[in-house]
C-alpha cells in the first residue's frame, strides 16, 4: 500500500520528465536464448508453457542485491534519477509507440526481465548507467553494473511526452484516458486480499514487448507472473485513446490451494467524501480516486455502491453468475466539490472490468481499508470465482478493461446515482430522541429527464437491520435529479446494509444504490 507515497505525485513527475529511463537496442549478440534464432517465433503459447513450467517446480523468490546506496534511495533520491528521453525505444522510428524504462531503487528493489520481440525474435532489453542523467542524482552511479530494470511505460504518438501506461511495483499497472490523469491501478491478480493471515503479492518477473507495425496503433504486450501460490501468463492488447482499452488474457497455474482468489483486481483510495465527514479537518470537501463500486450483475440489474473509509476493515462481497462487468468510478467530475488544484481528483480515470467469456458463478469482492493520508491505497475490488483454486488445473480469464472519464456510465440506460449524503435524523425543532440517521441520495440519467414532475415515482428502500422512516423522492430541476430521502431507526451496534431504487409501476428506473452503514461509527 506504500506505494502511493510515490504514485501520488505521478503526475507531477510525468510533467517533470523523471520517472521512465531510456535504452537502446541490444547488440545482435545479446538475442535472448530460446527465441527465433533458436526455436520457433515467439507467441503468447511460450509464455504459458514458461508458466505452466514454473508452476510445476518451487516458488523462487525474486533476487534482491542492489546496491546499498540504492536500496537506501528516498522519493527525493529516487527522483533524482532523469531518463533521457532521445534514447526511449523506438524513439527512432515513425511508429505510434515508444516504450520507456523505471530505474530500480526506493520501493522497486526488484529486477524484472524486459524482451523487445521483431518479427518473433526476441532480444533482452539490458540496464547500463549511460541511458540515464545523473548530474541531479544523490548517490554514487559510476560503478553501477547491469542492475535491470523495475518496468516499463509507453508513450503514444498522439503526444509523446506524457506517458500513457505504465507496469510497475508487483503486478501493478495503470493507464490514462483523454484526462492525460493517472489515478487508481489495476494488478495482474489479487491473493488473500482484506484476510487476517496477509495477502500474498504476485508479481511480473518479465515481459515481452512486441515491436508494432507501421501504422498499427494497438501495441501487445505480454507478461509472466509468479508467486508463491500461483504462475500466470498474460497478454494485453493495448489501444490508447480516449478511453483507453486493454484486452486481457490470464491463463493460470495455481501450485497450492488458494483461499481467496482476486480476478482483474482494481485499487484505489477514498479518504473522505460527501457521505462522510473527515476526523482531522481539510480544507478539501472530498479527497478520492474512486467514489463508488458499479456492477453490472448477469440478471442485467445495474448496482451501486458508495466507497467509504472505514474505521475498521470492511469486507464485501456481492454473489453473482456470469457478471457483465464492474468497476471502480469516479463519477463525480466537478472541481469545485474537490477544490484541489494540485493532483485534480476530479479528473481521475474510472476502471471498468469486462469479462470476454464466462465466468461462471461467483463474487464481486469489496476490501476497504481504514485510512488517515491520502498516499495509501485502501480500496480494492476484484472477481473471486465460487470454484475452488486447486493445484494441477488450468484457469483462464479474459477481459476488456477501460480507462477513462465516461465508462460505463453512457451505456447505461437507466438512471444512476450522482450523489450519497448523510446527516441527523429528523428535522430542524423536532429532532427524535432515538437514534436516528438520515439517508438522502440523488439519482439522475436514464429514462428520469422524460418524467413529469407529478409522474407516481416510488422510493424502494429496504433495510437488513432498524427501521426505515418516511422514505420520500421528488424532482430537483436546479441539479436535474430526482432526490431520495430517509430516516433510519436503529439500536445496537451491528453493521446495517441498505438498498434503494426509483420505481414507476412495476418498472425499474435506476440502478440499486447499496450502502453499509455502520453504526459504530458515529
Amino acid at each position: 500500500m506504500d506505494r502511493r507515497q510515490f504514485f501520488a505525485r505521478s503526475v507531477l513527475l510525468s510533467s517533470l520528465g523523471l520517472l521512465g529511463i531510456p535504452i537502446r537496442k541490444p547488440h545482435a549478440q545479446d538475442k535472448e536464448p530460446g527465441g527465433a534464432a533458436d526455436r520457433k517465433s515467439f507467441d503468447f503459447e511460450q509464455v504459458k508453457r514458461q508458466a505452466r513450467d514454473l508452476a510445476n517446480r518451487p516458488f523462487q523468490p525474486r533476487p534482491q542485491d542492489l546496491p546499498q546506496e540504492l536500496s537506501d534511495l528516498g522519493y527525493e533520491g529516487y527522483t533524482s534519477i532523469r531518463y533521457r528521453p532521445e534514447e526511449a525505444l523506438w524513439h527512432d522510428s515513425d511508429l505510434a509507440f515508444r516504450a520507456q524504462f523505471f530505474h530500480l531503487g526506493h520501493y522497486y528493489k526488484h529486477p524484472v526481465d524486459i524482451y523487445e520481440v521483431e518479427k518473433g525474435e526476441v532480444q533482452p532489453i539490458r540496464f547500463y548507467p549511460e541511458m540515464f542523467n545523473y548530474d541531479n542524482a544523490t548517490f554514487k552511479h559510476r560503478n553501477l553494473g547491469d542492475i535491470g530494470l523495475a518496468g516499463f511505460r509507453l508513450h503514444y504518438f498522439l503526444n509523446f511526452a506524457p506517458d500513457m501506461v505504465s507496469f510497475l511495483g508487483a503486478s501493478y499497472f495503470r493507464a490514462v484516458g483523454e484526462n492525460q490523469q493517472y489515478g487508481l491501478s489495476a494488478r495482474g491478480l489479487a491473493i488473500d486480499t482484506g484476510l487476517p493471515k496477509g495477502e500474498e503479492f504476485p508479481f511480473f518477473r518479465a515481459f515481452w514487448l512486441e515491436k508494432p507495425e507501421p501504422g498499427q496503433t494497438h501495441m501487445n504486450v505480454y507478461a509472466l507472473l509468479d508467486s508463491k501460490s500461483i504462475a500466470g501468463a498474460f497478454r494485453f492488447q493495448i489501444m490508447p485513446g480516449a478511453t483507453t482499452i486493454m484486452n486481457v488474457e490470464s491463463v493460470l497455474y495455481p501450485r497450492n490451494a488458494i483461499e481467496l482468489l482476486g480476478v482483474a483486481p482494481a485499487t484505489s483510495m477514498y479518504l473522505h467524501g460527501e457521505n462522510d465527514d473527515p476526523e482531522n479537518p481539510d480544507f478539501r470537501p472530498e479527497v478520492h480516486d474512486s467514489d463508488g463500486l458499479s456492477m453490472w450483475r448477469g440478471n442485467w440489474e445495474w448496482v451501486w455502491r458508495p466507497l467509504v473509509n472505514p474505521k475498521e476493515l470492511a469486507l464485501n462481497s456481492f454473489m453473482d453468475k456470469s457478471p457483465r462487468g464492474y468497476g471502480l468510478l469516479q463519477r463525480d467530475r466537478k472541481f469545485g466539490h474537490y477544490q484541489d488544484d494540485g493532483v485534480y481528483y476530479n479528473q481521475r480515470p474510472n476502471l471498468w472490468v469486462e469479462p470476454m467469456n464466462d465466468w461462471g458463478e461467483g463474487h464481486i469482492h469489496l476490501v476497504e481499508i481504514p485510512i488517515q493520508e491520502e498516499i495509501h491505497d485502501n480500496i480494492v475490488a476484484f472477481w473471486n470465482p465460487k470454484e475452488p483454486v486447486k493445484p494441477g488445473k488450468e484457469m483462464e480469464f479474459s477481459y476488456r478493461l477501460l480507462w477513462g472519464p465516461e465508462a460505463p456510465v453512457k451505456r447505461m440506460g437507466t438512471g444512476h446515482v450522482t450523489a450519497t449524503r448523510l446527516g441527523q435524523g429528523g428535522i430542524p425543532g423536532d429532532r427524535p430522541s432515538g437514534k436516528v440517521q438520515k439517508f438522502v441520495i440523488d439519482f439522475r440519467g436514464g429514462d428520469l429527464p422524460l418524467l413529469t414532475n407529478d409522474a407516481p415515482v416510488e422510493p424502494v428502500v429496504s433495510t437488513t437491520r432498524g427501521k426505515v422512516i418516511k422514505p420520500a423522492v421528488w424532482p430537483v430541476d436546479e441539479i436535474n435529479a430526482w432526490r431520495v430521502k430517509f430516516d433510519l431507526e436503529w439500536d445496537g451496534n451491528q453493521s446495517i446494509d441498505l438498498r434503494c431504487f426509483l420505481r414507476l409501476g412495476k418498472n425499474a428506473l435506476t440502478e440499486t444504490w447499496l450502502y453499509q452503514w455502520n453504526p459504530r461509527q458515529v
